[in-house]
């Protein structure tokens, strides 16, 4: 059995390692359930108790959870390597693991990046009706403005909104096409 609490001062009561780490306490239970962390000991009143290291362990859980691992995911990462008979091949899946990670946020940002621009474009094109020379025209008047916003087309952000939702209904605009209209 571990040392008594007031001989180990440097543990961490579950309150401690919450406010440490911004999550919840039912959050560390959780981990907890699932194996991604362990309480070095409990109190005698019947306390969980954490060693400092725990705060990394929870830094790492952080971590996994922004690349998109599930709690389940983090689980098996643990168990494969805890479970490897040979360290380079524990590290090597790992290496596969982060490969795979790795190109998926690249692809995210990309997209992240298009998505972006779409919206730069989408505001520098509103950006322009502030101006209107017809504020108190309805909304269907802004499917037909003749007001010159600087660009070839409408975003596709902008777009999108001032095509009707209406079945059959077209806007006129030649540079937003349905889904439906194609074919």
């Amino acid at each position: 059995m571990s040392a008594p609490a007031q001989e180990r001062p440097h543990l961490l009561r579950i309150g401690d390692l919450a406010r440490a780490t911004g999550k919840s306490s039912r959050a560390i239970h959780l981990y907890e359930e699932l194996g991604l962390l362990q309480p070095a000991t409990r109190s005698s009143g019947g306390f969980r108790l954490y060693e400092p290291g725990a705060v990394e362990r929870m830094r790492w859980i952080d971590l996994l959870h922004g690349l998109g691992f599930s709690l389940q995911e983090m689980r098996g990462v643990l168990e494969n390597w805890w479970s490897s008979e040979q360290g380079p091949a524990a590290m090597e899946e790992l290496r596969v693991l982060f490969q795979r990670k790795l190109e998926e946020t690249r692809e995210s940002i990309r997209r992240h990046r298009d998505l972006e621009r779409e919206l730069m474009e989408g505001l520098a094109y509103l950006e322009t009706c502030r101006a209107c020379a017809t504020p108190a025209a309805p909304v269907k008047g802004c499917v037909h403005c003749t007001q010159d916003h600087g660009m070839k087309e409408e975003p596709a952000l902008v777009a999108g909104i001032m095509t009707s939702p209406e079945p059959g209904h077209r806007s006129g605009r030649g540079s937003f096409v349905r889904v439906e209209d194609i074919g």
